[in-house]
């Protein structure tokens, strides 16, 4: 009978900030998370993620590499981060290259369940629970759907 190879999750080589709570099982590793923030269970942060101060982020969320969130944002569960966009079809693999950054701004609340390709947000805006954001947002706002728009000024 084959066995599988097994990995535990694990925090290595995180810069953390005064007063951060972190609740396991998580997969932190190369990043940087700011004062009095909050990482709930079942969530990975990758290499150079940086979080700022007073964000919140809840159970199952997957932050990735080239990912920066500013300070006093709250990210619901499950909210997910992508930095491929498959420009060729496909993944990228190990071509970083084709890897694209996303810029979260100060005050920005992710509802659950959020999807957020690789797109630079303004600071005071609210995302809808369920949204997927395909396009920079640059004016403050409350933003749902898919693809996610505007709804109303903040």
């Amino acid at each position: 009978m084959n066995k599988p190879i097994l990995f535990k999750t694990a925090i290595v080589d995180v810069q953390f900030g005064q007063n951060v709570k972190v609740v396991e099982p998580v997969n932190l590793y190369g990043c940087s998370i700011g004062d009095n923030c909050f990482v709930g269970p079942f969530t990975e942060i990758q290499k150079g993620v940086v979080i700022g101060e007073y964000t919140k982020i809840q159970s199952h969320s997957l932050i990735c590499e080239l990912v920066s969130i500013g300070n006093h944002c709250f990210i619901g569960h499950g909210v997910m981060f992508i930095n491929d966009l498959f420009q060729d079809g496909g993944p990228a693999g190990g071509d970083k290259s084709k890897w694209r950054a996303t810029k979260i701004g100060n005050h920005v609340s992710i509802g659950s369940n959020a999807t957020l390709l690789p797109v630079t947000i303004c600071d005071h805006v609210v995302i809808g629970a369920g949204s997927v954001v395909t396009k920079d947002i640059l004016q403050p706002g409350k933003y749902a759907g898919n693809p996610a728009r505007r709804i109303n000024k903040s």
